[in-house]
């Protein structure tokens, strides 16, 4: 049976290059906190201070490094995503009836969905507003419509939960806007702030847009195989809110016609959809294996498009981003 384990290999990503850079976003971040009512601030600073990967500012900082001279805007720009982000967790979390996530309790865990539709909605409405004091206001309107990408995305999914019309095409539509969006937005904006060509700033949305759709791929598989332990937050949504994920379809696809026929059944009517049941179906494996593949060749194509970057230590920690992710997909297996 295929599981989780350990993977993070720290030679991989770049932790020490991008440090310095990621504890500024970290100060503008508390900053931003307290530019809010003191009677809002401490629930902000809860959520902010549920610290993440900072995915998308160091995607935002390598990419400057590796297209141009490092500025204060590629700084303004990860803090601006990751606030945005941070939006759409708080969000996702309401959605999905999740409990924790980072190992500490919710916002609507802890305060209930009406106060955190709120926190999301006041963290989206600053982000948007710090967008405006970019000198070039194509950089604010790139910024809203990712925001809008994200949200439409996370629209489509939630239509389209429990509905066995889903396509592979579909999925992927709507995880290039949920994810894909914000990932791509970094690494794009990040060259344009660098002021280098739009050939350039073309290949990093596509580095950024195809990293982040490996990554949903790769998150959409622990939600099936991995423990909130190992991962911490709440898994199992997926399946339980009727999203149907990239493994699911593909299993539905190889599925004889009585298991496929057993499964939407199960999927129609909202039965249980369980770890257990899945494993029992004989292409279980191999449906998990295919996601996991399909999320490998996304990231070597995201690779690929490093190939218009000059040399230097940031390029060559792009590429190791590429290469961490790989070892996350392998310890799938």
């Amino acid at each position: 049976m295929i599981t989780i384990r350990g993977t993070d290999n720290p030679g991989l990503f770049p932790f020490d290059l991008i440090r310095p850079h990621i504890e500024k976003v970290e100060a503008c971040i508390s900053e931003q906190v307290r530019d809010f009512d003191p009677g809002v601030e401490p629930y902000i600073e809860y959520i902010c201070g549920t610290s993440g990967k900072r995915i998308r500012p160091a995607l935002a900082v390598l990419t400057g490094g590796a297209t141009g001279s490092l500025q204060d805007d590629h700084i303004n720009l990860g803090v601006i995503l990751e606030l945005i982000h941070m939006a759409t967790l708080v969000h996702d979390d309401i959605i999905d009836g999740a409990s924790s996530r980072r190992k500490v309790p919710t916002a609507n865990a802890k305060w209930g969905n009406g106060m955190a539709v709120l926190l999301g909605d006041a963290l989206f409405s600053h982000a948007l507003k710090l967008s405006t004091d970019f000198s070039d206001l194509a950089l604010s309107r790139a910024i809203s419509l990712a925001s809008r990408e994200v949200c439409q995305g996370e629209i489509l999914q939630s239509q389209r939960r429990f509905d066995l019309n889903v396509t592979k095409k579909d999925y992927f539509k709507m995880i290039e806007m949920k994810t894909g969006a914000l990932f791509a937005a970094a690494c794009q904006l990040a060259a344009i702030i660098s002021g280098t060509s739009k050939a350039v700033s073309d290949a990093m949305f596509d580095y950024g847009m195809k990293l982040g759709t490996a990554y949903q791929v790769y998150d959409d598989v622990v939600d099936l195989i991995g423990t909130e332990d190992q991962i911490g937050k709440t898994l199992g949504t997926d399946l339980e809110k009727g999203k149907l994920t990239l493994p699911i379809l593909n299993l539905l696809e190889r599925a004889n016609p009585k298991q496929k026929e057993q499964l939407s059944k199960r999927i129609i009517e909202h039965q249980p959809l369980d770890l257990p049941v899945l494993v029992g179906i004989a292409e279980y494996e191999g449906s998990m294996s295919d996601a996991i593949d399909t999320a490998g060749q996304l990231v070597a194509e995201a690779r690929d498009t490093l190939k218009l970057l000059d040399a230097s230590e940031f390029a060559d920690a792009m590429n190791n981003i590429t290469l961490f992710v790989d070892q996350l997909l392998a310890g799938c297996r």
